[in-house]
């Protein structure tokens, strides 16, 4: 699925949904405006629902999830935990690697490529899909 971004007018909004196989709710159109609007970027469920509400689009925080979670399943949307308590979504779906600045809870995205020596064998009649490396990194005291 290509990226929508710069082109958030609701009938495109719509469109792009309904070729994702998702029903464009008012909702659902509300939230990929939220979404797509800013390019490429990370963000959690709380921020979302932050800005949701910030822009007068009356939508739980629950909703949030579900939807955040539908548009991950149609691939409009890459899920990126960091540990169990964070997860991030990222509107750049395709494959990269991800710095997470603590202490400031947000993520970047490592440019250039990510060089791993070994990665292990996989348990007897499974196959890696795919390896995602997040890098935890903090602010040195300038």
């Amino acid at each position: 699925m290509t990226a929508i971004h710069n082109h958030n007018s609701p009938e495109q909004l719509t469109r792009w949904l309904r070729r994702a196989g998702l029903r464009p709710t008012r909702q659902r159109v509300a939230l990929a405006g939220l979404l797509f609007k800013k390019g490429d970027r990370h963000i959690s469920a709380e921020l979302l629902h932050e800005e949701a509400q910030s822009m007068r689009v009356p939508v739980s925080l629950a909703t949030i999830y579900n939807t955040l979670h539908q548009f991950t399943e149609a691939g409009l949307l890459r899920e990126v935990a960091v540990d169990g308590a964070r997860t991030y979504f990222d509107t750049n779906v395709s494959d990269h690697h991800h710095f997470f600045v603590e202490g400031e809870n947000s993520l970047m995205d490592i440019e250039g490529p990510v060089s791993l020596t070994q990665v292990p064998e996989p348990p007897e009649g499974m196959e890696i899909t795919a390896v995602e490396v997040v890098v935890r990194v903090r602010r040195t005291d300038a």
